[in-house]
């Protein structure tokens, strides 16, 4: 059965960004204001637009094909895609506070909060008319996840994790052609390296949970597709 994520997304969690990090007030729900990319007006209870949301954590490494097979699972099954890497490159495209302090950030080599991170995703769901989402590359580590959770008081209903040998993602980052700057040999293998430190505690958290669907990721689209289609199919049939 589809686990309404803000059936438990109780309160979000007020939260202010500080020098020292993030500040969380329990009681509080919030709202995006229009207009206001990363500022919130102050509500009691749950936030209405969440209450029946579906969240999917989409989790892989650079390569693994994840990107591609969102674009099948929204266009088969209509959910709304939110990549965290997009996210926050458009932020920093639209040249707002946030946008230069994360731009500088990644400049200084630092990784950008994980509350930030939050704000933006919340953000874009809170915008859209859509219940059902997918979160690609979000969590990226123990730290997010964690960070994720007490925000929203909520849990991912599954996470999709695209298991895919190192040999076969370095491949085809390298031939994907995107014209990156990291696109090169040494830098994939130092990201693939950060993604194994990094990303693998949360695939093991959510497998201890029981929410973690394994998807083998070498094959064609066609045939990885067909390893996730019944994961979607089965829960839409059990909401009917």
């Amino acid at each position: 059965m589809w686990k309404r994520a803000t059936a438990t997304l109780k309160s979000s969690l007020s939260l202010h960004i500080t020098n020292e990090g993030s500040k969380y007030n329990a009681f509080h729900c919030h709202r995006f204001i229009s207009g206001s990319p990363l500022h919130f007006q102050e509500m009691n209870g749950i936030c209405p637009k969440h209450v029946d949301s579906v969240i999917t954590f989409v989790l892989g490494g650079p390569g693994s094909g994840k990107g591609t097979q969102c674009a099948r699972i929204v266009e088969t099954f209509g959910f709304k895609h939110l990549s965290a890497g997009d996210l926050l490159r458009k932020e920093v495209v639209s040249a707002t506070e946030y946008g230069t302090m994360i731009l500088d950030t990644i400049r200084e080599g630092k990784i950008v909060p994980s509350a930030v991170t939050v704000k933006l995703i919340l953000r874009e769901m809170e915008s859209s008319d859509n219940h059902k989402f997918l979160i690609d590359g979000f969590p990226r580590s123990e730290e997010n996840r964690i960070a994720f959770e007490r925000i929203t008081g909520s849990e991912p209903d599954f996470v999709l994790f695209f298991d895919c040998p190192e040999e076969e993602m370095v491949k085809r980052v390298l031939s994907r052609n995107q014209g990156r700057i990291d696109d090169n040999i040494d830098t994939i293998k130092k990201r693939l390296k950060v993604f194994e430190a990094l990303n693998l505690p949360v695939v093991d958290h959510y497998e201890r949970r029981g929410k973690l669907h394994r998807i083998n990721a070498v094959g064609t689209e066609d045939e990885i597709f067909e390893q996730v289609r019944p994961v979607f199919a089965a829960c839409e049939q059990t909401a009917a």
